[in-house]
């Protein structure tokens, strides 16, 4: 309560106590799998909610929001108490759970449907789930395993990319790290044991170099807020695994943030550290001049430092931080006389697009599907059957993804089950995606495999492999392949070959003789 009259101070404290009071009734002698009264969860949603500095409805909907879905409450109770706006938020995040399901993938595609649904007259629905999923995160360890390892995947899947769409950094990154937590255990205690063995180490330099900039920018008459901060776990992990580094060869694991009153400041400061520190090529971004779609704005340098190492520095407005941190709950947190209603939905051209999609898509899974598909616009995102998380260029084929799991996979593949169903070697990934390879050991690398792959380590193994087979075979295959080129353009290879034109051409390719060229172009060098 202290929490929310901080930021609100009129506001009607006896809704929420009347609020409280009914949760309280409607799951009295329930338990969460910890033991705790079930209370207890939908308090610390109504935290998270009040954290993000939202409206009384928000707040309320929070500490009601399980009442239909898990005890005998009715919709039209919870309206004839609170009101058909606190109804109609509790209803968005209340699963369809008395509907019965073909699967699993069908109830999640159905639910997401509906708080879709449910958003597109009320954004609010999708900060409080939100806040939902973060303490269920939170608590994660009181499920069984396999349930610990599925809700992860999802967040990871769904919860985490949609809280950086919606812009709210720190939902984002708390989220990641619980499901890097539950999905490689082994990976997270490590990360964590690692920084904090470097901690005196690491909040010594951040010190340091805190006073330097400010130093810099005050000469520059320039008044800044600089702060630093190590990154969360899941982007260390992520470029661990991106680059195949080892924690110890990081060495950018801090991030430094300036913070001034007006925009053009941002420019002057920026000009400051590059005269100071030579900035990294390629590794500049202005989003202020061209906000992220979630309204995120700020300029991103890396420089080396004073210790002669890569500085990662953010410079924004103290506006533009409050909308980094907080994204679309910015726009509905508390403000006198606000309506937070759909025409503030507009803003933000991915909710529109969210929306539309659910309008003109009859089967939900491909509407899941497509939001699973665009909540990674970078690169494509898939995972493995046990939950882990991989990433690929875009246009790559289950055979790129068989020579990620291990060169032996992919020589025998097959083909794919991609979410459950059954698709050709020539199948492209797409986000969200979770891949199973088949295998036989009968299957072996066709040089038709390099037009589908598009990985630089797919092709190298396919070439291997057709290298390593016996060169006979390579020359045979090798003519083949020529003659077959060849007929496209109406030559004759005998013909050709019998007139000494093979012989020349390979020469001129700087080859020994017909036979070499043969061997080549069976192995894939040509």
């Amino acid at each position: 309560m202290e929490k929310i009259q901080a930021y609100h101070p009129t506001a009607d404290v006896g809704l929420i106590r009347q609020a409280y009071d009914f949760s309280a009734k409607v799951h009295k002698g329930q338990k969460r799998l910890s033991g705790e009264p079930y209370l207890v969860h939908p308090m610390a949603v109504a935290g998270i909610i009040a954290d993000l500095k939202l409206d009384v409805p928000s707040v309320v909907g929070g500490l009601l929001h399980d009442t239909v879905e898990d005890t005998l409450t009715t919709l039209d109770e919870v309206k004839g108490l609170f009101g058909p706006e606190i109804a109609a938020l509790v209803d968005g995040v209340t699963k369809l759970s008395r509907v019965n399901f073909t699967s699993h993938e069908e109830k999640q595609a159905e639910n997401f449907r509906k708080m879709i649904l449910a958003m597109a007259k009320d954004v609010r629905v999708i900060l409080i789930k939100l806040a939902d999923r973060t303490h269920n995160m939170r608590t994660l360890s009181h499920l069984p395993v396999e349930k610990q390892i599925a809700t992860a995947q999802e967040t990871l899947e769904i919860y985490a990319p949609l809280s950086h769409r919606l812009g709210i950094a720190w939902v984002k990154d708390e989220l990641e790290d619980l499901a890097l937590k539950y999905l490689h255990p082994e990976i997270y205690y490590q990360l964590k044991r690692n920084v904090a063995k470097k901690k005196a180490a690491r909040e010594k330099y951040i010190n340091e170099v805190i006073s330097i900039i400010s130093k810099k920018l005050e000469e520059e008459g320039i008044d800044a807020d600089v702060t630093g901060r190590p990154k969360h776990f899941y982007s260390i992990y992520q470029k661990m695994e991106s680059q195949s580094l080892l924690y110890d060869q990081i060495y950018d694991l801090v991030a430094f943030r300036i913070l001034v009153d007006a925009a053009r400041e941002c420019y002057e400061a920026l000009g400051v550290i590059h005269a100071h520190w030579k900035p990294v090529p390629g590794r500049f971004k202005d989003y202020i001049a061209l906000p992220k779609p979630n309204m995120y704005q700020s300029l991103h340098t890396t420089v080396i430092g004073p210790y002669g190492e890569r500085m990662e520095i953010q410079i924004r407005t103290h506006e533009m931080h409050r909308v980094a941190e907080e994204g679309i709950a910015a726009h509905w947190r508390y403000k006198e006389g606000k309506d937070f209603r759909f025409n503030e939905i507009q803003r933000f051209a991915w909710l529109r697009q969210l929306i539309e999609w659910q309008q003109n898509m009859q089967d939900p899974q491909e509407f899941l599907h497509s939001i699973k598909e665009d909540l990674f616009p970078e690169a494509v995102y898939v995972f493995t059957p046990k939950g882990d998380l991989l990433n690929f260029p875009k246009g790559c084929t289950v055979i790129d993804f068989a020579y990620r799991i291990h060169s032996e996979v992919g020589h025998h593949c097959t083909g794919a089950r991609v979410n459950g169903q059954l698709v050709p070697l020539k199948y492209l990934l797409r986000s969200g995606d979770t891949i199973e390879i088949i295998t036989t050991h009968q299957q072996t690398p066709s040089r038709d495999w390099l037009k589908l792959v598009k990985t630089a380590r797919a092709k190298s193994k396919i070439r291997n492999w057709i290298k390593s087979q016996q060169r006979e075979r390579s020359v045979v295959l090798g003519r083949q392949i020529l003659e077959s080129d060849l007929h496209r353009y109406k030559l004759d290879y005998v013909a050709l070959r019998r007139e000494g034109k093979i012989d020349s051409i390979a020469k001129e390719l700087g080859m020994k003789d017909e036979e070499t060229l043969l061997a080549s172009i069976g192995y894939g060098k040509v």
